[in-house]
């Protein structure tokens, strides 16, 4: 699948006017820039009329959105919601589930995911996943973990000695390689959960996505390793795309640019951190973010 960037323009249906009262921040937003506006944008990920269905049982409904590119966007909402369904779908990981189905449509830089030719396989080397716990291989090394998205596409590395400079400049963007260069083979077992997370964001950065999807990240791990987590997704959106679930309002505040909020598998609002969380449309959001329920 070669995913060629193209400018897309997101339609988005009317949303029924509501009183803009500005509503107390129960989050500490990001003060080092403000944030960009999602429809200011080049769109990355286009979903349109996307439902996702477990059986006969819908977890995402009619969800229409533009995800801009070299940002990183937050999706939030109670439990059951269907977040992390949602994030499954932008890399046909929804589909591996038994008796699962996707209606809709899904665009990530003007090809579409779901049309007849395209390889699940394909999407997911330009779509890179980072799940809730760390996931390295345990019986590989530090060095093999990092390569092992190479195997699937070897074709595309002119040779076999380029990955261990792709190997570096994974571990070197996930801010991984001053800690580890001196260890590559020994077991990945053997780092910290802080750090085999960030080894799984390596692994997914090492053949070069396009979009990073990341389910709950820091669930797991421990206050300075979900630091360091949010340090480097924030660096991230320099030159990727990221899609971040969290349960974690303050975490959405510090690391996103834009926010989406799910509800029982409609979203309900998608805008501007700092919008969203200070001067929301919809008053679902604001009873969201302002403790009312979830």
């Amino acid at each position: 699948m070669a995913l060629q960037s193209t400018e897309m323009v997101r339609e988005t249906p009317p949303r029924p006017a509501t009183p803009a009262t500005p509503v107390t921040p129960v989050v500490q937003l990001r003060a080092s820039e403000p944030a960009v506006a999602p429809e200011a944008a080049k769109p990355c990920i286009v979903a349109s009329h996307l439902s996702a269905f477990f059986g006969n049982t819908a977890a995402v409904r009619d969800v229409s959105i533009a995800i801009p590119q070299n940002a990183v966007t937050a999706i939030i909402g109670p439990s059951g919601c269907g977040k992390s369904t949602l994030l499954r779908c932008f890399n046909r990981m929804h589909e591996t589930v038994p008796n699962t189905r996707v209606e809709g449509s899904v665009e990530i830089l003007g090809s579409s995911i779901y049309g007849d030719g395209s390889s699940p396989i394909a999407v997911r080397r330009h779509v890179g996943m980072v799940f809730q716990r760390p996931t390295p291989f345990p019986t590989m090394s530090i060095r093999a973990n990092v390569a092992a998205g190479l195997r699937v596409d070897a074709k595309s590395h002119a040779a076999r000695g380029a990955t261990s400079e792709i190997v570096e400049e994974a571990l070197q963007r996930a801010g991984l390689w001053a800690e580890v260069k001196d260890r590559l083979d020994e077991s990945a077992i053997a780092l910290s959960g802080g750090q085999q997370q960030r080894l799984c964001i390596a692994r997914a950065l090492a053949t070069r996505p396009r979009v990073i999807l990341l389910d709950e990240p820091t669930a797991s791990l421990d206050p300075l390793s979900t630091q360091k987590v949010e340090e480097l997704v924030y660096e991230l959106r320099q030159t990727v795309t990221v899609v971040i679930v969290t349960h974690n309002m303050q975490q959405a505040a510090r690391v996103s640019d834009g926010t989406a909020f799910l509800l029982m598998g409609e979203l309900v609002e998608f805008a501007s951190t700092r919008q969203l969380f200070t001067a929301p449309r919809d008053a679902r959001t604001e009873s969201y973010i302002t403790g009312r329920f979830g």
